[in-house]
């Protein structure tokens, strides 16, 4: 089975009061690098690595770096957060600016190969339900 990594920007925040406060540019404003609704699809294959290359610099180091682990688990097909979100496969994490930050929705996607893989996917239940939760 392949797998890909899609990681969506659903939101941005911007504190004002924290950039006046203590940034050498008080009014910085939002991350220039993000927007809401900005998506990715990352790749791990023989032809294409995106995590490797860090998508070739489209990806900002401070929030890749608070994103790769959950990037790099979805890539290998792994549990980005075992009962913790309400889909295994999906985890949401910021970037480490705390005066603007950028929140990410992780997702992995699972590519079947055969016809044996979709039937054995169509058959899994990656949900987490309150009761499941280990909120450490």
């Amino acid at each position: 089975m392949q797998h890909e990594c899609k990681i969506t920007v659903p939101e941005t925040k911007v504190f004002a009061d924290y950039q006046e406060k203590y940034l050498a540019d008080p009014k910085s404003g939002p991350c220039p690098c993000f927007k809401a609704g900005d998506t990715f699809v990352l790749k791990r294959n023989s032809e294409q690595d995106d995590f490797y290359h860090l998508m070739d610099g489209k990806f900002c180091g401070e929030a890749w770096d608070a994103v790769s682990r959950y990037v790099y688990t979805a890539l290998q097909g792994g549990s980005i957060m075992h009962k913790w979100t309400n889909d295994e496969r999906m985890m949401i994490a910021c970037c480490n600016d705390g005066t603007r930050p950028v929140i990410f929705r992780i997702e992995r996607i699972d590519i079947p190969e055969s016809e044996e893989e979709k039937q054995w996917l169509e058959k899994q239940n990656f949900k987490n339900s309150a009761g499941d939760a280990y909120t450490g």
